[in-house]
């Protein structure tokens, strides 16, 4: 089952307070990126995250989902209602996350 546009944008709407929120459709999914990186995406109208530390710590009952069959398991963001909630977990998050890999040309 693919996400729905309305999903996303409410998603999108949720973290407009951040500067630097872009998304990326793939295979009727989409990746979330915060500041370049990829912060999780929105899976079967699931919005999903890495399982980094902070986020562990921010979100200590969150579920472990799997985005797609032969994914590594990612955390089930709940409490998307909360826009402060949001910006604070993807502000602790991103120090974690890998910067995106160069392109090879």
């Amino acid at each position: 089952m693919a996400s729905s546009k309305s999903y996303l944008d409410f998603i999108i709407e949720q973290l407009s307070g951040l500067e630097e929120i872009s998304y990326r459709a793939m295979m009727g999914e989409y990746i979330i990126y915060y500041k370049g990186k990829i912060v999780g995406g929105i899976y079967d109208d699931r919005f999903l995250v890495k399982p980094t530390k902070s986020a562990k710590e921010l979100m200590p009952d969150a579920s472990y989902e799997l985005p797609y069959d032969g994914a590594k398991e990612m955390l089930l963001v709940d409490n998307t209602d909360d826009r402060e909630f949001l910006a604070e977990l993807f502000n602790a998050m991103l120090p974690e996350l890998p910067s995106p890999k160069k392109k090879k040309k």
